[in-house]
């Protein structure tokens, strides 16, 4: 804590004092007025400025691949969740197993492990700040200015986790006018969601405080505890896949001459059901293995000591701190400073197996603390415009995983040692819990047995970028830039796998005890990652871009026990992707479209693997070549009428190799073909005081795998649905009453496969939301 201390006194003394450029830190409208720019600017339909490269700019101007949303445009369709968010952006997907475990993908490239050992290949970014450790990545979405999600390597301007894409999000600055908005609803499965902000202030000081609270009961019933259970005398369990969310966010904007400071202090946190892993092999009491049937899934007598909670359950705190400031003289210089501080601590409580029998009950504790700093000078003038800085990352991160069964019960359950007595009856019956009796001969009829494996990650990057556009013709734009990084990584790993007392030896295969130990291993690296763009405006609307661009996944110093308690390093190379994509914009009256064609290539493609003893280990599957095109539309109609449309096509798969014959011709996990989504708002006025307003959404996912390897069993096929918000609002926007459904047509879909149970031989199952639906009222003064 005391180094983190030092270094964030130092950060906040760097003489270069300066607020971001970058869209994240500061609205778009701000780089030209110093005042919150109205979300309702950046609308379908209009020309939304963006700050993507580091200096605002209109999108259709930008020239790489980007997709951008206002925050009042997302509220309207309903956007509220990173996986919501991602049904509208093509080439974009996010899983949302849990808030403790999203995965995020761009272009099928996934970001989703838990291991401290490993590095993501999404950026994600909150308020110019990058967060992207996978358990400490995601927040709630509310009071938001807008999004950004850019895609395609983009190291340069993102860092050095934008292997593939980033996603930034940029939170509402205060203003120096005083109002506030509270939204409230409720709606089935006892939905209830309240959110708002106050904002006040003058010309030199404002400030803004926001919140969200969103609580759902769970959407799968847990029969455990009741009467028809294996557990009739209780205590009763909570349904699972539930919601409990809770934010909050102060910010304080500083703005006197030419200088401007905003500071951003956010709390997100999670109190939830547990996540709903529905074995696929053992049916609960008198059920099915339908994943959108009933569980039963009740933990186990020593679940609230070992693993922290008595049932499946989520406890998980995040807190974020950023200032950026911005300095702006006359002339064609600015200078920029980002400081940005996160720590996460988290905590959930999984039955593995899926199933009411004492089998593989888990928890996965995670902590983490970021600092980061970012240092930049900009120059803008009418025939070169670029920046160049520094920045400085530091990380380190601890995933502790406990494991918890009865003996008897997992031989059985996971070997069969008992011929004819099976694991879980036909009609729910836990069987396998009679293996200890009869291998013992009655001198036992329970023994409990944990294990415990943690592994650590430490990790600091140093780099330095710049990047140019040299503007020869007013219709031309040359772009070049570059990062050059530093990084050191270190790894840590200890294990305490104490042996069976029935089987005089580890009960999991593959685990290894380290006789107290903690191993270490560490690794120096170093990377240069160019990006060139060119971009023809060969008309007053359309403009037509090129580029290529190189992004790398940091290497990865995988570090268990091997046979004998020993330490076993084994080192995974750095992933390289290189990039070319081409395409067009166009901005014609309240018209914008865009189509973009790109084709990577992928070295040392890197790729997360279940070990058959529960771990998540990284390894390399040779090649991979991923292309596809992407394509958005959006219009208006002045306020009555605004439609949109998106969808992309993506051929992702890992390259045939001898080599790697587990891998070869796999398509990249969660990545469909092919993705799109359409919709729009409709707004009938009636009286000066009244107006009617409808906005239907569908969006379209077609089959995906959930594993690399592939399995015909561990996937989903093509999902519709359909969403729809609809109501009556005052035309001044003074209040509003809407009722909203998700999934209007129920349908019932998957949203993960496999997981750890598979790796047991016990594939388990994830259900997507069922529909949701209610009422929701907003006052705004």
């Amino acid at each position: 804590m005391k180094y983190h201390l030092l270094a964030t006194v130092a950060m906040l003394a760097a003489p270069v004092l300066t607020a971001s450029a970058f869209a994240a830190e500061i609205p778009a409208a701000s780089v030209d007025t110093a005042a919150s720019a109205s979300a309702d600017a950046a609308d379908i339909g209009s020309d939304i400025v963006v700050t993507a490269q580091k200096r605002a700019e209109k999108i259709s101007n930008v020239p790489i691949t980007i997709t951008a949303y206002s925050g009042s445009k997302l509220r309207e369709i309903g956007v509220t969740q990173f996986d919501q968010l991602s049904a509208y952006v093509p080439g974009l997907n996010v899983q949302e197993q849990s808030p403790n475990n999203p995965g995020f993908v761009i272009r099928g490239i996934t970001s989703d492990s838990g291991s401290s050992q490993g590095s993501p290949a999404v950026t994600i970014y909150l308020n110019g700040v990058d967060v992207s450790r996978s358990r400490g990545s995601y927040f709630d979405l509310y009071d938001l200015e807008r999004v950004e999600v850019v895609k395609g390597p983009q190291a340069t301007l993102f860092g050095t986790a934008a292997a593939i894409g980033a996603v930034s999000v940029i939170t509402n600055k205060p203003t120096s006018e005083f109002g506030g908005e509270l939204r409230a609803a409720y709606g089935n499965y006892n939905q209830r969601k309240v959110d708002g902000f106050i904002n006040t202030g003058g010309d030199v000081l404002s400030a803004r405080l926001a919140f969200a609270v969103k609580l759902r009961d769970g959407i799968v019933p847990n029969i455990a505890g009741s009467a028809n259970s294996q557990t009739p005398n209780g205590p009763k369990k909570d349904a699972l896949n539930g919601q409990g969310q809770y934010g909050a966010r102060a910010s304080v904007r500083y703005h006197k001459g030419d200088l401007l400071i905003d500071a951003v202090a956010t709390y997100d946190g999670q109190r939830a059901p547990g996540t709903a892993f529905k074995s696929g092999t053992y049916a609960p009491t008198n059920g099915t293995t339908s994943p959108f049937s009933y569980a039963e899934v009740a933990g186990s007598p020593v679940s609230a000591a070992v693993l922290g909670y008595d049932e499946p359950h989520l406890t998980r705190n995040v807190y974020d701190g950023n200032i950026t400031a911005k300095y702006t003289p006359d002339g064609p210089f600015s200078f920029t400073q980002i400081v940005g501080y996160r720590k996460f601590d988290s905590n959930e409580v999984f039955d593995a197996d899926g199933s009411q029998a004492w089998y593989l009950e888990f928890a996965e504790d995670e902590h983490g603390e970021q600092v980061s700093s970012e240092s930049r000078i900009n120059y803008d003038t009418a025939k070169f415009r670029g920046f160049a800085g520094f920045t400085f990352f530091h990380e380190t991160v601890s995933q502790r995983v406990p494991f918890s069964t009865e003996e008897g019960t997992y031989l059985q359950c996971a070997a069969n040692v008992i011929k004819g007595l099976g694991c879980v009856s036909p009609t729910g019956v836990v069987t396998a819990s009679q293996a200890t009796s009869i291998l013992t001969g009655g001198k036992a009829t329970v023994i409990p047995y944990t294990s415990t494996f943690e592994n650590f990650g430490k990790s600091d990057t140093y780099s330095a970028f710049a990047d140019g556009t040299y503007i020869p013709i007013p219709q031309i734009e040359l772009t070049l830039g570059a990062r050059l990084l530093i990084e050191r990584r270190e790894s840590g790993f200890t294990a305490s796998v104490p042996n069976s007392v029935l089987t005089k030896a580890p009960l999991i295969p593959g685990q290894v005890d380290t006789k107290g130990q903690t191993f270490h291993a560490e690794g120096d690296y170093e990377a240069f990652l160019p990006r060139a763009n060119v971009l023809y405006k060969a008309t007053d609307w359309a403009n037509l871009y090129l580029t290529y661009s190189r992004g790398r996944r940091s290497p990865v110093v995988n570090l268990d026990a091997g046979p004998g308690g020993v330490a076993r390093i084994n080192n995974i190379d750095q992933e390289k992707v290189t990039n070319y994509e081409g395409g067009i914009k166009v901005a014609y009256g309240k018209v914008n479209a865009s189509i973009g064609y790109y084709y990577e290539k992928y070295r040392n493609f890197q790729v997360s693997v279940i070990q058959t003893n529960g771990t998540s280990l990284t390894q390399s599957a040779g090649s991979a070549t991923n292309q596809g095109v992407e394509a958005e539309i959006a219009t208006s109609f002045g306020r009555m009428l605004s439609l949109f449309a998106n969808g992309a096509y993506i051929n992702a798969k890992v390259d045939n190799n001898p080599l790697y014959p587990t891998f070869s011709g796999n398509q990249f996990r969660l990545q469909p073909k092919v993705q799109a989504s359409g919709g729009g708002t409709l707004t009938v006025p009636l009286t000066e005081s009244f107006e009617l307003f409808a906005t239907p959404t569908v969006t379209y996912r077609s089959h995906i795998f959930f594993e690399i390897p592939n399995k015909s069993n561990i996937a989903q096929g093509p999902v519709t649905l359909v969403n729809l918000r609809a109501g009556i609002q005052n035309p001044r926007a003074k209040w509003q009453l809407t009722a909203y459904a998700t999934n209007l047509l129920n349908r019932n879909y998957l949203i993960d496969a496999g997981n750890t149970g598979g790796a047991f031989g016990d594939p388990t199952f994830i259900r997507a939301q069922p529909r949701l639906f209610g009422i929701e009222g907003v006052y705004r003064f």
